[in-house]
């Protein structure tokens, strides 16, 4: 979800996967042909969910907590990825993600740059999390004719949220969050209008330094005011991550995710991204990465570096 994307006037980037993306269906086209796509999502998580008390077993077994020991905020943490992680944030405990990134601008000159990418998540009784996105501040600098620049500067929408842990096994683990966008934010980068996400999320440990990490989301959001006057759409989103921890404080990342929409009436676009992230001690992570667009507008942008850090209290 991610957060930690910025969001640009003309193409809005998405915080779909976590938080508002940009696949934004008006209220009034939400018809047959896009009904199925949500109650497929639903569906998948529902028939996964029923496979919860299987899974749930191994964590009653002796198996071990999959988001527990030394290295455990490489695995907390929903940072630098798109997609979120299947863990929760254990009851007493908060953790801190923040991050910059500089966009390069989709068939336009100029860059954005998005900060501080600010997540705040506290850890609840029963397996729970409560999730808080802060407004993202989005800066666009595009050169004028003639010389100078112009620039555009506002705050995202903020985001809350819960996240439910329903279990784990020897090599699985399954989670579910539902996120609300607040219609907050600034005419531009804002959302005019409140919006949720449901998301699914499965992990899956391939060996014990490899594994793979799928959320399957559906959100229903706003647009800024200033785009469209603020209309409604609706968006399926896929997010594939593979992790291979090198040493127990050193992981590398891949991942590619889309959308099945990229605005009102628009069509699919996919995105991917890599990056290192490091553990200098157990309780503070670093991280660096790059994203490249694959194909359609997902985001308005068509690469992008970026940097930020993880804080477990």
């Amino acid at each position: 979800m991610k957060k930690k994307l910025a969001a640009l006037p003309l193409h809005p980037l998405p915080v779909a996967i976590h938080a508002p993306d940009d696949n934004r269906m008006p209220l009034n086209s939400a018809g047959p042909g896009n009904r199925p796509a949500l109650w497929s999502v639903l569906l998948l998580v529902l028939g996964m969910g029923m496979m919860v008390p299987v899974w749930a077993k191994g964590s009653l077994s002796g198996i071990s907590d999959p988001c527990a020991g030394p290295d455990a905020l490489l695995d907390l943490l929903d940072r630098p990825t798109v997609g979120d992680s299947a863990c929760v944030v254990k009851p007493g405990y908060a953790v801190l993600e923040t991050g910059w990134a500089r966009y390069t601008l989709l068939g336009q000159s100029g860059h954005a740059l998005g900060y501080p990418q600010g997540e705040l998540r506290f850890g609840l009784p029963d397996q729970n999390e409560f999730v808080f996105l802060p407004p993202n501040i989005n800066r666009q600098v595009t050169p004028m004719p003639g010389g100078g620049s112009q620039t555009i500067t506002g705050g995202s929408a903020s985001v809350v949220g819960i996240k439910h842990e329903f279990g784990y096994n020897a090599r699985w683990i399954w989670a579910g969050e539902t996120l609300f966008t607040l219609p907050s934010g600034s005419p531009t980068y804002g959302s005019a209008a409140t919006g949720y996400a449901v998301n699914g999320i499965v992990g899956y440990s391939l060996t014990s330094s490899v594994a793979l990490t799928l959320m399957l989301g559906v959100t229903h959001l706003a647009l800024p005011t200033n785009l469209q006057g603020g209309a409604y759409y609706w968006s399926v989103n896929p997010d594939l991550v593979l992790t291979w921890e090198t040493t127990q404080n050193f992981q590398f990342y891949l991942e590619a995710y889309g959308q099945n929409h990229t605005g009102p009436g628009q069509g699919a676009g996919y995105d991917a991204d890599g990056g290192v992230q490091y553990l200098i001690t157990p309780r503070f992570e670093v991280d660096a990465e790059i994203g490249q667009r694959i194909s359609g507008n997902l985001g308005g942008w068509s690469h992008y570096f970026g940097v930020g850090a993880g804080f477990l209290f």
